[in-house]
């Protein structure tokens, strides 16, 4: 959501690392398109004003203006400054009380209240949160939306967390009472209250709210607002915080187009912390929400720690050791392909996965300009067309046989050599890993030249040269000892498959 503010920020700091000396006057021409991109973005003006006046106050020092590299410093300071105003650190829910610890659910309606509330409870029975599992029940207060209720019902069985069964008729505080018994006697650890919602702040909602925080009295209480609504989330999040006293924000639609003016205002204005972050519909797509690493991605810094999280939740360990074992005796067929494929798919896709990636914010542009996840899809399509006998032996597919994979999946005969031509070359790299020793070859190869050693070991540059020439890798300010090269990737970064960017020429 932040592609808008990311590319209008990546511009200005292009222009300042692009000279070799700043004067103060370069500064404020920077901080004055800072501050205009920051509006755009539908930030809170004064929150805009405050971060432009903190930024330039610290840029045109002396210290700055006369380093070695100005460009790099002024960007690091605008980092800084980025999570200062998200909130600087991550802040996670306080659930180490005398079970049950009692998580409150409050929001208008239409924010995603009831999802939130299910993708939460799936988190923390599932233990994706960096903690042990834990036992959850969900129960619904609302008893004015028609099958509200019931909706709750249907996603905790998605999700395989209990719910309160429904009783007709009974009223809010009845049904916290009664939950908050049933969670006692059956032992479990967290409740998790969906409270009803209005269609706008009133105060017979704000009533109801309160009489449930008395009964319950919640060890957290998070506030679903839909970032779509920019700096209208805000002012309902400063409505709430005024009636009941709030402990954090979830921000759902965080995947959509909107500007990011919420996300970056939320902190400074109301002084609740954002907790998490709805990123699809699906029961898996919510994110902790780490400042530091939203403010990486803004600034195209990438977000590789949030990338091996997901990678994390989405591998399955007995796969990775099925296919290290391979790697290690050189193997790989067309099914291992797919698995791959399905993998980054789980992880959100080449789009998602290029923008977690340090200085690739350009390439990951250029991945979703030429349908990068189209592209998945196609290459899918392609290997379930084949048979069992030439996924596992690519070589015996002949003339022929590309023409009725082609039929077979909707494809050319072009896109079937692409493909072949791919899997060629990452089973080459394959042999290659076998002739280093294998897992011990590869790690040595990790520890002399990070992931980005072992990937032109493998032969694999193109793919880097189809980056270099979307614009990849371009000047990462410094942080972490990135290096900041106008052209090249990163060093120590990891190349896509080799192959992979014939698959990225249009037809």
């Amino acid at each position: 959501m932040f592609d808008s503010l990311s590319d209008r920020l990546g511009g200005v700091f292009d222009r300042l690392r692009g000279r070799g000396a700043l004067t103060e006057a370069d500064v404020r021409t920077a901080m004055r398109e800072v501050r205009v991109a920051l509006l755009e973005a539908d930030v809170a003006l004064p929150v805009a004003r405050d971060f432009v006046d903190k930024v330039t106050e610290q840029a045109i020092g002396q210290n700055v203006l006369r380093s070695i590299t100005p460009g790099q410093q002024v960007v690091k300071i605008v980092h800084d400054a980025l999570v200062a105003m998200l909130g600087a650190d991550a802040s996670e829910l306080l659930l180490d009380v005398t079970p049950p610890a009692v998580v409150m659910m409050v929001g208008l309606q239409g924010s995603g209240k009831t999802t939130t509330t299910a993708k939460i409870a799936r988190r923390l029975s599932s233990g994706a949160m960096g903690r042990d599992r834990k036992k959850v029940l969900m129960a619904s207060l609302d008893v004015n939306r028609p099958a509200a209720q019931e909706q709750l019902a249907t996603l905790g069985t998605q999700v395989e967390v209990s719910t309160l069964p429904i009783i007709a008729g009974q009223q809010p505080v009845e049904i916290a009472r009664r939950a908050m018994q049933a969670a006692k006697l059956q032992g479990y650890d967290v409740l998790m209250l969906d409270t009803a919602g209005r269609l706008h702040v009133d105060q017979a909602l704000m009533d109801e709210m309160k009489a449930v925080a008395e009964i319950a009295q919640p060890q957290e209480i998070l506030l679903v607002v839909d970032s779509l609504t920019g700096q209208d989330a805000v002012n309902v999040a400063t409505s709430f915080s005024e009636q009941v006293p709030l402990t954090g924000v979830v921000l759902t639609r965080m995947d959509g187009d909107a500007r990011g003016g919420a996300a970056l205002s939320m902190r400074a204005v109301t002084g609740k912390p954002i907790k998490f972050a709805g990123v699809g519909e699906k029961m898996d797509a919510l994110e902790a929400f780490h400042p530091e690493r939203v403010a990486g991605r803004i600034l195209g810094m990438g977000d590789v720690v949030s990338l091996v999280e997901r990678a994390a939740e989405t591998i399955q360990q007995e796969d990775a050791e099925r296919m290290a074992m391979k790697m290690a005796k050189g193997q790989f067929d067309l099914n291992d392909l797919r698995g791959q494929l399905t993998q980054m798919r789980r992880m959100g896709g080449l789009g998602a996965l290029a923008g977690m990636m340090p200085g690739m914010k350009k390439a990951q542009n250029a991945l979703n300009d030429a349908g990068g996840d189209k592209i998945l899809l196609r290459m899918d399509a392609i290997i379930t067309s084949m048979t069992v006998k030439e996924r596992a032996k690519p070589e015996l597919v002949n003339a022929k046989r590309k023409i009725r994979i082609a039929k077979g999946s909707g494809t050319t005969v072009q896109d079937v050599n692409k493909l072949l031509k791919m899997h060629q070359e990452m089973a080459t790299a394959m042999k290659k890993i076998k002739k280093m020793g294998g897992i011990k070859g590869m790690m040595a190869m990790l520890g002399k030249g990070g992931l980005g050693g072992l990937g032109n070991a493998l032969g694999g540059p193109q793919m880097g040269d189809m980056l270099n020439k979307a614009g990849g890798g371009g000047g990462l300010p410094g942080i972490g000892g990135m290096g900041a090269g106008g052209g090249k990737l990163p060093e120590g970064m990891p190349k896509l498959p080799p192959g992979f960017e014939n698959l990225l020429k249009k037809k």
